[in-house]
């Protein structure tokens, strides 16, 4: 019985080496990956998770296409409000906005910053946490400006020009709720990227009062698809990569309109008088050039803008938040900017 024993409990100890072993090679070589690529260890395990929820069957495909984050909206529990903010919803005539201030504010609103933030979700996702979450991270990277979301009319249902049009009541509301334009600071991620860049085109187009800055995350300016990262992020992509059943691929939003309207794909804009920006982009996006050839132009134009291509890294990584160093970074280079605009 003893012999017995003792070679099950070897049994047991030379299985349990393999799987140290095993497991001790295989944080060795994500380690050394991380490294080669100039990420984080944690960076680097975010992106291979949200490349696995993102190809994942069906729920993936639901991310992918935008069918998930209007579930989200529809059935994730009611947002907790941290103790020190206050949440106002504001009802429009044909969409509501909320409005995320500092329970301590008293600073009267012709002297108090605002952050206008334009969700992402391919002009077919409506608003939900992760962007409440966001607007709290602003108010902190900001130092305590407001923000204000609009939970902006989407496709298919409200096509373009909706939400370019409840874009431009929400800044019109700043406006009339004597908010001044120099202290506006205009932001979105992804398709709020790139309908901050077309609200702040018809702005200038029209000889309305100039935002104080930009700032744009992944930024999706093309819906014609022309920059060669479509084609050389394809398969690298870990969100859109390898299929065109995604929301990179919908031509609802824009439908019998010409995507080339620079409203529709701001690439397309003069951004000659554009305020200061701030665009940051992930490498591996299939976005990626939406990104950069909007940087090229407004550079061009005389625009104050910084660009930072984060290596690595992927669509709207930012949304971590302050669970990788990288996500961390882009926030703290948010509040830098912002610093340097206020002192302008």
């Amino acid at each position: 019985m003893t012999e017995i024993h003792t070679e099950e409990a070897e049994k047991n100890e030379k299985q349990g080496l393999r799987e140290r072993i095993t497991h001790g090679i295989g944080e060795s070589l994500r380690e050394r990956k991380a490294q080669n690529e100039g990420l984080s260890l944690r960076g680097l395990t975010a992106r291979e998770l949200v490349r696995a929820a993102n190809h994942f069957p069906v729920l993936g495909d639901m991310r992918r296409n935008g069918e998930l984050q209007n579930l989200k909206s529809d059935h994730e529990p009611k947002w907790r409000c941290p103790e020190d903010l206050i949440l106002t919803k504001i009802e429009m005539e044909h969409f509501e906005m909320e409005l995320l201030v500092r329970s301590d504010e008293e600073e009267a609103r012709p002297y108090r910053h605002v952050i206008l933030q334009l969700h992402g979700g391919g002009y077919y996702g409506r608003m939900h946490n992760v962007y409440r979450d966001s607007a709290a991270m602003y108010i902190e990277v900001s130092g305590g400006y407001d923000v204000l979301t609009p939970d902006y009319r989407v496709a298919p249902d409200n096509p373009y020009p909706a939400a370019l049009e409840d874009a431009l009541e929400a800044y019109k509301w700043l406006l009339e709720q004597d908010y001044t334009a120099e202290r506006i600071i205009i932001a979105g991620d992804s398709a709020g990227g790139g309908l901050s860049l077309a609200l702040t085109l018809y702005l200038k187009d029209h000889g309305m009062p100039m935002p104080g800055g930009i700032i744009t995350m992944s930024a999706w300016t093309d819906l014609t698809k022309s920059g060669d990262s479509y084609q050389e992020n394809y398969d690298s992509d870990p969100i859109f990569g390898g299929s065109k059943h995604t929301l990179v691929y919908k031509e609802g939003y824009y439908g019998e309109h010409d995507p080339h309207d620079p409203y529709i794909s701001p690439v397309f804009g003069d951004y000659r008088g554009f305020p200061p920006m701030l665009m940051q982009v992930g490498s591996l996006e299939m976005l990626l050039d939406d990104t950069l050839s909007v940087s090229e132009r407004a550079r061009y134009a005389g625009v104050h803008i910084k660009t930072h291509v984060y290596k690595g890294m992927f669509h709207i990584f930012q949304m971590g938040f302050k669970l990788y160093p990288e996500s961390a970074d882009a926030w703290k280079e948010v509040s830098q900017f912002l610093r340097i605009v206020r002192e302008r």
